[in-house]
């Protein structure tokens, strides 16, 4: 027998764990579904380089919440930023004042730049979470350029055509690749003063390889294919601090450079706080194996939140098939209790390899005891985020992008668009209603 008044269930974060979670539990009438996010629309974060490097645009990676989960009934999308969750009173409080009531709570909010304890490094530096700072790196780099271009200094010239990217993981492994390809190729011939050529882009890395969790030979191949773009890898490199326009080392040498990426680190929402669970250093909750919060059974969490093992002992990594799995696994448990079964059995992450694109027509792919690199493992990379992408729509204009970037080497997303200089919300518009 149904139950006679559905069960509130508040998820928090419209990613991939929220997003899977909601899609699962579409249109089940025991449920009365909430979900939150102070962003109105899907990201897919995989390709947000694509973007920052000008090879694709912001909406080719986004899609509306709402357009996702139109036809599912039950699922009410409200956009606010959810400040504080009341773990004894069951409820969240947004941004907005509004109060979200729950039964059930989903916590997949994501993760943001993490600096290692120095967040004033922030001010000086672009991470890489959103579409805006997406765009504001794109931004940064081809004003950049349009300056080098402008100016007869050569100090300042050289200044302005160095980009420092810190972190050699997949993240910097890939902005980097596609930087060097950006100015390489494509804007090769755009410019009259200035030698694209000659722009510097360095990668540096703390340890000795970059893609540390890659096998090491995928690792030397990497490192051989950036080099060949013309990128400076720096590894054993330490960062002690982030200055406006210079980044200082462990070994006391200053690099000067206009445009200094982060991509070093992630840290948790600062809303896992609220929980009070045991946070890792980066702020993520270790869950019961069944992804809910310890001591509290009907709070789960999923996505970049997560710290825990898989069933060989392996870290689960922070990516979008985790979060899918996640989210699929705790709507069957809510499910299953919602049909008077107790049980919840634990959540079982079956690893789908790791990629990591080298600018064009190279890549590494390690899944199982697979191992793939060079132009195969390019064309995997490509067919895998196509089909990750949300939408007919997104997938078909994202392949027709590549395909045309691949035939004349020219992205078009190359418009440079400033931001108003003082933002003027409307406020007008009403906070939604409790």
């Amino acid at each position: 027998m149904s139950q006679t008044k559905p069960r509130k269930l508040l998820i928090i974060g419209g990613g991939f764990a929220g997003l899977e979670c909601a899609s699962k539990l579409a249109n089940d009438e025991r449920f009365e579904i909430t979900l939150v996010d102070r962003t109105n629309h899907h990201l897919f974060q995989p390709l947000l380089y694509q973007v920052a490097t000008a090879s694709l645009a912001a909406p080719d990676i986004a899609r509306s919440i709402r357009q996702i989960l139109a036809d599912a009934k039950n699922v009410t999308v409200l956009m606010d930023e959810i400040s504080s969750i009341d773990t004894a009173a069951k409820h969240a409080v947004g941004s907005s004042g509004t109060i979200y009531p729950y039964d059930s709570l989903l916590l997949a909010a994501g993760a943001r730049t993490g600096y290692f304890g120095h967040d004033e490094w922030a001010k000086h530096s672009l991470g890489l979470k959103s579409l805006a700072d997406a765009q504001n790196i794109r931004r940064t780099v081809l004003s950049n350029l349009e300056r080098a271009e402008l100016t007869t200094d050569d100090a300042e010239r050289a200044r302005l055509m160095t980009i420092a990217i810190v972190g050699g993981g997949p993240t910097g492994v890939e902005l980097a690749g596609a930087f060097a390809d950006l100015v390489h190729r494509s804007l090769k011939s755009n410019f009259r003063r200035i030698d694209t050529g000659k722009l510097r882009i360095i990668l540096i890395e703390g340890s000795e390889l970059i893609l540390e969790t890659f096998d090491p030979d995928q690792s030397a191949y990497a490192r051989k294919r950036l080099e060949k773009l013309g990128v400076e890898i720096r590894n054993n490199t330490r960062v002690i601090d982030v200055r406006a326009g210079a980044l200082d080392f462990k070994d006391g040498t200053t690099l000067e450079a206009a445009a200094i990426i982060w991509a070093a680190g992630v840290a948790a929402n600062p809303l896992t706080a609220s929980l009070g669970a045991p946070l890792d250093r980066g702020g993520r909750v270790t869950p019961n194996s069944d992804l809910s919060v310890p001591g509290h059974p009907d709070i789960f969490i999923a996505g970049d939140l997560v710290s825990m093992k898989d069933s060989e002992g392996k870290m689960v990594p922070g990516v979008a098939p985790a979060a899918v799995q996640m989210g699929a696994h705790i709507a069957k448990i809510l499910k299953a209790q919602a049909s008077g079964d107790s049980k919840r059995p634990p959540f079982c992450y079956f690893d789908k390899g790791m990629m990591a694109i080298i600018g064009k027509n190279y890549a590494v792919v390690k899944t199982g005891k697979m191992q793939l690199q060079g132009f195969i493992a390019w064309l995997a990379w490509l067919f895998v985020h196509i089909m990750f992408l949300i939408g007919f729509r997104n997938k078909l204009s994202v392949l027709l992008g590549w395909a045309y970037a691949y035939l004349v080497n020219t992205p078009e997303a190359r418009i440079i668009v400033y931001p108003p200089a003082v933002p003027s919300p409307d406020k007008s518009i009403p906070p939604p209603a409790a």
